[in-house]
C-alpha cells in the first residue's frame, strides 16, 4: 500500500511539474508567434507577474486543501510550487528591468524610489527570494522546524504585498474587476487559515 501510495505521489508530482510549465510555454509561444499583441515587452511584464500571483495562490491553497480533503500528501507538493512561484516572480522582475528599464541599475534604483508600486512589488520579491533561500532541508535544519515555521508565514505577507503592488498598478486605469477576484481568493484562503488556529487553540 505504501509503495502504491508512494507511485501516486511521484505521478501527481511529476503532472503539477509538466504543468507549472505551461504558463512559460505559452509566453515562449507568444513571443515566437507574435501573438502577444501591439506591446509584447508589457504584454510579458504583465504575464509573468499575473501568473506569480496565480501560482501564489495555488501554493497558498495546499494546505486548506490538504486539511479539507484529508490528503497529508498534498504537503510533499508545496516546496516545488512554492519554488515555481519564485521563478515567475524572477521572471517577472527580468522583463521589467530589461524592457522597461533596459538593465539599467541605476534607473531601476531611481524607479523603486520614485514609484510606490514598484517599491511594494520589490519588497514582496525580497522576502520571496529569502523565503526560497530557506527552503531546502539544510536551511530547515539550521534554523529549527518551528522557526522555520515562523519565517515561512511571511508568505502572507508577500501575497498582502503582491496584491497591493497589483491594486497600485490597476488603479492608473480604474480596473480593478481582476483585483477583486485575487482579493476574495487571498482572503479565503488567510480566512481558513485564522479559523482553523482559533480551533486549534480551542480543543
Amino acid at each position: 500500500m505504501q509503495v502504491r501510495q508512494a507511485a501516486r505521489a511521484q505521478w501527481a508530482r511529476a503532472l503539477l511539474f509538466a504543468l507549472a510549465w505551461v504558463p512559460l510555454a505559452m509566453l515562449v509561444s507568444g513571443v515566437v508567434l507574435d501573438r502577444l499583441g501591439a506591446n509584447p515587452a508589457q504584454a510579458l511584464v504583465r504575464a509573468s507577474g499575473d501568473w506569480t500571483l496565480r501560482m501564489l495562490c495555488v501554493v497558498l491553497a495546499v494546505t486548506p486543501l490538504r486539511q479539507a480533503l484529508g490528503l497529508p500528501v498534498l504537503a510533499r507538493f508545496r516546496r516545488m510550487l512554492g519554488l515555481f512561484v519564485y521563478f515567475y516572480a524572477v521572471m517577472h522582475l527580468l522583463s521589467y528591468a530589461w524592457f522597461d528599464m533596459g538593465l539599467e541599475p541605476g534607473d531601476i534604483v531611481r524607479d523603486i524610489g520614485k514609484r510606490p508600486f514598484i517599491l511594494v512589488g520589490f519588497c514582496a520579491f525580497a522576502l520571496l527570494s529569502l523565503l526560497a533561500l530557506t527552503s531546502f532541508d539544510r536551511a530547515i535544519r539550521a534554523l529549527g522546524g518551528k522557526n522555520w515555521q515562523r519565517l515561512h508565514r511571511l508568505v502572507y505577507g508577500v501575497a498582502a504585498l503582491a496584491l497591493l503592488h497589483f491594486f497600485w498598478m490597476r488603479a492608473g486605469k480604474n480596473d480593478f474587476a481582476e483585483v477583486a477576484v485575487y482579493a476574495g481568493v487571498l482572503g479565503l484562503l488567510l480566512g481558513w487559515r485564522l479559523w482553523r488556529q482559533r480551533l486549534t487553540r480551542r480543543s
